[in-house]
Order: structure tokens, then C-alpha cells, then sequence
């Protein structure tokens, strides 16, 4: 791999860095202040506290878990008190024209039969009588009105407290219920994925700047070594025994590796600022080196667990409420029981049709609704089958991404165990053409190609350890199991972390 494959691995990944020599190596930059050291289990549980995304999906959980323990006291009564101050006016009218009229045709009958009920003697003194009552009893009768009017205003205080106890809701309850749980395995689902997702950030520009330092030295170490060829070969023109032009050649080899050198600062500063961002932190210096474990990986089979797969795991969550969506849509079409009672607190104020206090059962039944239950119910239906579907295409898409992953991961594993061969050929070929130029049997662009030989090796070694790390995080995340990765680190068998040393 060379150079500019390199540096497009980086860009890929976000960063414009490369990598450099994993020994020991001078320090390409001096970073101003001091630095916060951090291991990377160090750097990850700062990136729990400092990255923004994090905090935000975990409210997200905590919103969610308040809606489930909300709705979990669902079937407990309803209580509430109310109060009212009412001012009114009640008026009554009654008819007593007919009782009247009925009152005074009995008495004249009366009138009329009681001379008959007396001795003979006494006949016609009682009709005189009667007579004289009969004719008084219409003035009598006259002085009562045909009808009463009562009206009666008053003010009143109404204190009382109602409670009605769900007994049966057609499924309503235990569905938002179901619905909230698998809100909230939603929502954690969600927090997995972006804990995943920032974690493999972290990697990135963690091992990102270690690479980039290791560039930095890399290129340090080739600029003064061709510095180096250039004042021999500029000594050995003085004393007559190499052409300009070769000195020339020499000075341009030096001038490129001057500005390489150069641009790989630049590009280890920029890695420093972004993992200083990631991290909230104002500089941060790495002690967790680039690490390969040269071992074969497990078979793919046993990275493969669909129910740890991220996405998987997410779209149960939404087949989940999805069929409490079902459940609800069904509870409309069942009746609701319940139980209710209220209790007047001001019975001496109450007013008339109110009771002093009141208990029952009661059952409702939508018969008719404007809004059609059965296009509701289908439509619950269809998103439960989507959501079904969608968590069968992400296990799918899961297993082919850890099969991808394992692949990528298992092939830079093998490169890099197959570079030491390279690095050691490129070492000793840059050995033997030094001694065969300064013997004179061999050219200085030899030399200059040994040297370009040996730094691509360098870089090629970092490169490719820098794609293992990347690529086995990503195996871990896309299987479920990143929070394996210290464990990676620890038991890796190859670490690469430059040492700076004073130029």
C-alpha cells in the first residue's frame, strides 16, 4: 500500500491522516501545554459524559421508562374532588282551576243530599240552610286562584368527590401497557446504537492519531536520513569524486522528504484536534498503542447471534409496539366495565336532585362509530406485518454485515502478519545498496529507491494495523459485542506505539 492509498484509507474514515513506523521512532511534534493522558477504556467511559449524542438517547430511555411506570397504575381507580358555588332560582307553577272546580261541585252535592239525611222536621229548616250556603259558596270559591306560582331563589356550595374503577377495558389497558414496554426496548435499542456508533468514532480518531503520530516519525526518520545521504554525497562532490548532478538528486530526494515530513505534522495536528473535540478535552495524548492480535479469528458462526445483532434489536422493539398497535385497534370493538361512586360533602346545601351520595356499576359498548374500527384494525395489522418484516431484513442485513466484517478484519490480520517479511527485505535492502554506494558499485537512485522502499514498508505496516483495529471494532459493533474490545486490546500480541524521542 502505498502512500496515497493511505492517506485515502483516512480520508475515508474522516480523518486526513496516515500512518507511520511502529518502533520506536523520534517525536514528529511537541504539543503545547500538557496533555491529558488516556487509555482508551479511559478516553471511552470520558466519551460517556462528553458526547452530546449519548446524553441525548439516554433522556430518551428515562422519558421512556417514565411513560411505562405511568401507565402501569392503570387499572387503579380515578379519583378526583371538584367544588362548586351555584346561584339559582327555581320557580314552580300549579294549576288549580280543575280541583277547584271539582272541589266546589262535590260540596253542592253534598249541600244538596244533606236535607234528605234529616228527620222531616227538620227538612226545611236545612234547605234554607243549604240554600243560602250554596248561594255564598262560588264568592267562597271565587277567592281561590286558578292558579299558584312559587319561586324560590338560593345559593349554594357543592363540595364532592367522584371515583370510577376500570373493571374490564376490552384489552385497552394491557395493549398501552405493552405498547409502553416495547417503548422502552425501543429506546435502549437506540441507545446501543448510538453508544455503538460513537465508540467506533472513538477508534477512529483514538487509533487515527496514533497512526498519525507514527507517520509523523516515520517521515521524520526518512527526511534525515536522505538529509543525511545529501551531506555525504554534497562531501563527496568537493572531493571530486561524485558528479553535480548526483548531488543535485540527493538534494531533491531530501527537499520531497522535507515537505512529506511537513504535510504529516499537519496532518497529526488535525488528527489531535478532532480526537481533542470528540473527547471535550483541550489535548489529549494516547497511551493505548495500535495493536494486532496475529491469531486467527473465530469462525465467522460465532460472531453471528441474532438477538444481539444492533438492528435486530431495534426492529423487535418496533414489531413490539407495533402489535400493541394491533391490541388497541381490537379493544374498540369490546365493551368497557366499571365501577363508580360520589359523595356530596354539603348534604344540608344539596340541591334537590342530587344525592347524598351515590355507587354503581356501569358497562359501555360502542355500537356505532364515526370512524371506521375495521379500516383501524387493518391498518394496525399492516404495520405489525411491516415491522415484522423489517426485523427479518435487519437480522438479515446484521448477518451479511458480520460476515463482511469478519472478512475485512481477517484479511488485515493476514496482511500485516505477512509484512515482517517485507519490512526485514526492505531494511536489509536499504543496508546493502548504502554499503554498495558508498563503495561506489551501485547509483544514489538505487539508494533514494531503497530508502522510498523502506518508508512505504513503514507505512504500509501502521496503515495495515490501523485498518485490523478499524475493522475489528467494526466486527464487534455489527455482531454486538463491542464491549469485547478492551478484551481485543489486552490479548492482542503485537502492539505498535512510538516512542518520541528528542531530534
Amino acid at each position: 500500500m502505498n502512500r496515497g492509498a493511505v492517506l485515502l484509507l483516512w480520508a475515508a474514515s474522516g480523518t486526513i491522516a496516515t500512518a507511520g513506523s511502529g518502533h520506536a521512532q523520534e517525536a514528529a511534534t511537541e504539543t503545547p501545554g500538557p496533555a491529558l493522558a488516556l487509555s482508551f477504556a479511559d478516553a471511552q467511559e470520558r466519551l460517556e459524559h462528553a458526547s452530546p449524542a449519548l446524553s441525548g438517547v439516554q433522556h430518551g430511555v428515562n422519558a421512556a421508562r417514565e411513560v411505562q411506570a405511568a401507565v402501569a397504575t392503570m387499572h387503579r381507580p380515578i379519583v378526583t374532588a371538584s367544588a362548586q358555588y351555584l346561584a339559582y332560582q327555581k320557580t314552580l307553577s300549579v294549576d288549580l282551576s280543575g280541583p277547584k272546580q271539582e272541589t266546589l261541585q262535590g260540596v253542592d252535592g253534598y249541600l244538596s243530599a244533606l236535607p234528605g239525611q234529616l228527620p222531616p222536621a227538620f227538612q226545611e229548616i236545612a234547605s234554607g240552610i243549604v240554600g243560602r250556603i250554596s248561594q255564598a259558596l262560588p264568592g267562597l270559591f271565587s277567592a281561590i286562584p286558578d292558579s299558584l306560582t312559587y319561586r324560590y331563589r338560593d345559593e349554594v356550595f357543592n363540595p364532592t368527590v367522584q371515583g370510577v374503577l376500570p373493571l374490564y377495558s376490552g384489552g385497552a389497558i394491557p395493549a398501552v401497557q405493552h405498547a409502553a414496554a416495547a417503548g422502552v426496548d425501543l429506546a435502549q435499542a437506540r441507545v446501543a446504537s448510538a453508544r455503538d456508533t460513537a465508540r467506533l468514532n472513538l477508534v477512529r480518531v483514538y487509533f487515527g492519531q496514533m497512526a498519525a503520530h507514527a507517520l509523523a516519525l516515520s517521515a521524520r526518520e526518512s527526511r534525515d536520513a536522505l538529509a543525511s545521504l545529501a551531506r555525504d554525497v554534497a562531501q563527496s562532490e568537493q572531493a571530486g569524486v561524485t558528479p553535480h548532478a548526483t548531488t543535485l538528486e540527493a538534494g531533491v530526494a531530501r527537499d520531497t522528504a522535507e515537505r512529506a515530513y511537513q504535510r504529516a505534522l499537519l496532518e497529526e495536528a488535525a488528527a489531535q484536534d478532532e480526537l481533542a473535540l470528540t473527547l471535550e478535552a483541550g489535548s489529549v495524548q494516547p497511551t493505548t498503542p495500535l495493536f494486532v492480535r496475529t491469531r486467527a479469528l473465530e469462525p465467522v458462526d460465532s460472531y453471528v447471534d441474532g438477538d444481539r445483532l444492533p438492528r435486530t434489536r431495534e426492529a423487535d422493539a418496533g414489531a413490539g409496539v407495533a402489535k400493541a398497535g394491533v391490541e388497541l385497534a381490537r379493544a374498540r370493538y369490546r365493551p368497557q366495565a366499571f365501577a363508580f361512586g360520589a359523595y356530596n360533602f354539603n348534604r344540608d346545601h344539596a340541591l334537590p336532585t342530587e344525592p347524598d351520595w351515590v355507587v354503581g356499576v356501569g358497562a359501555r359498548i360502542t355500537l356505532l362509530s364515526n370512524v371506521d374500527r375495521g379500516h383501524l384494525l387493518a391498518s394496525a395489522r399492516e404495520q405489525e406485518a411491516a415491522a415484522q418484516d423489517a426485523a427479518r431484513e435487519a437480522r438479515r442485513v446484521g448477518e451479511t454485515a458480520v460476515h463482511r466484517a469478519w472478512t475485512l478484519t481477517e484479511a488485515a490480520r493476514r496482511s500485516f502478519v505477512l509484512l515482517d517479511s517485507s519490512l526485514a527485505a526492505a531494511q536489509e535492502n536499504l543496508r546493502v545498496r548504502r554499503v554498495s554506494f558508498a563503495e561506489g558499485e551501485s547509483t544514489l537512485t538505487a539508494v533514494l529507491g531503497a530508502e522510498a522502499a523502506l518508508s512505504a514498508a513503514r507505512t504500509q505496516r501502521i496503515a495495515t494495523a490501523y485498518e485490523y483495529d478499524l475493522a475489528l471494532a467494526g466486527l464487534l459493533a455489527a455482531s454486538g459485542r463491542l464491549d469485547r474490545l478492551d478484551d481485543a486490546i489486552a490479548t492482542a500480541d503485537v502492539r505498535l506505539l512510538p516512542e518520541p524521542q528528542t531530534p
